[in-house]
């Protein structure tokens, strides 16, 4: 399988993608390649009465199918048929998701499609394994928990990985019986669409996947408001959770599961395999060039292991190239967009004039494109690169003595998502693992696994709910309590 392809040749599907067919629909927002920033297309922008097209074709599907009431194992079958088909076109949808967003092509096939088919198996398993339950009462009657799918689920996804964040979404909530109206980022939302397509060949019922395209301000705010959308899914920042729950809360009350911003730390003790340490922090702030919400962007290390385990993050992040995402051999991502890159240089530029001290990078690549380099930044508290959610490849460098200080350190005001923990004592482990305000935490690794039982969400300000694992399943089905006197 060759990967590498020419940008200028490759068809987008360009429109919304209501029931079982491409809405063709006339871009209104600009878009560039974040690889060379070249202008290639324009994204439409659903209004009000798109939405709701896009909601009765969900409804109208409910309906038809039966799909929230259908035998569990034929929604599970469906969905497994879908996953396969989702692999074997693993080419179209890696190329579609390279050209426009930071995700490099080389790893898209093996990484995000594989694990994203993986999770809708994972979910679709749910359906006829997750259910009611009877429960105990006195001998006069009969108590069930009884749950039901909501109906119609809207989902808005991020740009920094489309396939898997729509794989996130998607999942539990077909297979819990829902139909879904998905909004993708507008910077990135064709390799979505195509995966709508590949639902449909797959055999689920037409109008149970929905995709508009658009903005947050026009297209985000009629889908979180529209009355019959009986539940949100959102991942992204915690500035546009904040504005979704205000708008919910304008129009009316539903639940939502809201995967947000995150500042995770990492804490490395004198104890720990130090090249290990060195590798893996890399790897979690170099990765899409620290574009995630889970990055790993401050470094928290014990003083007297930090100039050794320094001088080894730096000789990593000498070792990046960039690349354009379409050339199947690049490692490196461009930042999503131009706005962005001047955004994040705008932060180092900031803690570096509050006394942090540049270990190497901190500039714009001089390369086609929007391309920064690898950062690592040893800095003194306050600092605007310790406080904000910088999502680029820049690491801060903070040191403590003991282990009051490091949690200290860790605990920042407003995220609580992940954080990662380096030490070969199993008892400080343990310990440090209970205390710690994150989500998730990682020992001695820092990143996800594919053991998609494990949910994710944070503490804080990093979100509400959870997604993957059970929990995700069962934010997608609504309880009902009966009581039968016998």
């Amino acid at each position: 399988m060759t990967l590498s392809f020419d940008p200028d040749k490759l068809p987008l599907p360009v429109g919304h993608f209501i029931g079982d067919r491409l809405v063709p629909a006339a871009g209104v927002i600009d878009m560039h390649r974040p690889s060379d920033a070249k202008a290639y297309s324009g994204c439409p922008v659903a209004d009000e009465n798109m939405v709701d097209r896009a909601v009765q074709t969900a409804k109208q599907a409910l309906k038809v199918s039966n799909w929230g009431g259908v035998r569990p194992r034929e929604r599970t079958v469906a969905l497994q048929r879908w996953a396969d088909l989702i692999e074997s076109e693993a080419e179209t949808l890696a190329k579609l998701e390279a050209l426009s967003s930071t995700r490099p092509v080389g790893q898209l096939v093996t990484g995000d499609i594989a694990v994203t088919a993986e999770q809708i198996r994972f979910f679709a398993e749910f359906a006829d394994k997750e259910g009611s339950d009877l429960v105990p009462t006195d001998d006069s009657n009969l108590g069930m928990i009884i749950t039901e799918p909501y109906g119609v689920v809207g989902a808005i996804t991020p740009w920094n990985f489309p396939i898997s964040m729509a794989g996130w979404k998607l999942g539990p909530a077909l297979a819990a019986g829902n139909a879904v109206v998905l909004k993708p980022s507008e910077l990135t939302p064709f390799s979505t669409i195509h995966l709508a397509e590949l639902a449909i060949r797959a055999g689920l019922p037409a109008g149970l996947i929905n995709i508009v395209l658009g903005d947050g301000q026009v297209t985000g705010n009629a889908m979180t408001g529209h009355p019959e959308i009986a539940k949100i899914s959102f991942t992204g920042s915690t500035a546009a959770g904040s504005a979704i729950m205000a708008n919910i809360a304008r129009t009316g009350v539903k639940p939502m599961t809201l995967e947000l911003g995150g500042k995770s730390p990492q804490l490395v003790f004198a104890d720990a395999d130090l090249d290990k340490a060195a590798s893996v922090i890399s790897q979690g702030i170099l990765s899409n060039a620290g574009q995630a919400c889970v990055a790993g962007s401050r470094l928290i290390v014990e003083e007297s292991i930090a100039a050794p385990l320094a001088e080894a993050i730096v000789a990593r992040m000498k070792m990046v190239k960039a690349a354009p995402t379409w050339d199947e051999t690049t490692q490196y991502s461009p930042i999503i967009s131009k706005r962005q890159l001047s955004r994040i240089h705008g932060i180092v530029e900031s803690a570096v004039s509050a006394g942090g001290e540049c270990l190497f990078g901190g500039a714009p690549m001089d390369a086609p494109g929007y391309f920064y380099q690898p950062t690592l930044i040893a800095v003194r508290e306050p600092s605007p690169a310790v406080t904000q959610e910088i999502f680029g490849p820049v690491l801060t460098l903070q040191t403590f003595v003991d282990e009051e200080e490091a949690l200290a350190l860790a605990d920042h005001p407003t995220y609580g998502l992940a954080a990662g923990l380096f030490t070969r004592d199993l008892s400080r482990a343990i310990r440090l693992t209970r205390r710690l305000q994150a989500g998730t935490v990682w020992v001695n690794r820092y990143n996800r696994s594919r053991d998609h039982i494990l949910p994710t969400g944070g503490y804080k300000q990093s979100g509400i709910g959870k997604d993957l694992g059970r929990e995700a399943y069962n934010a997608n089905r609504k309880s009902k309590s009966v009581l039968i006197s016998l």
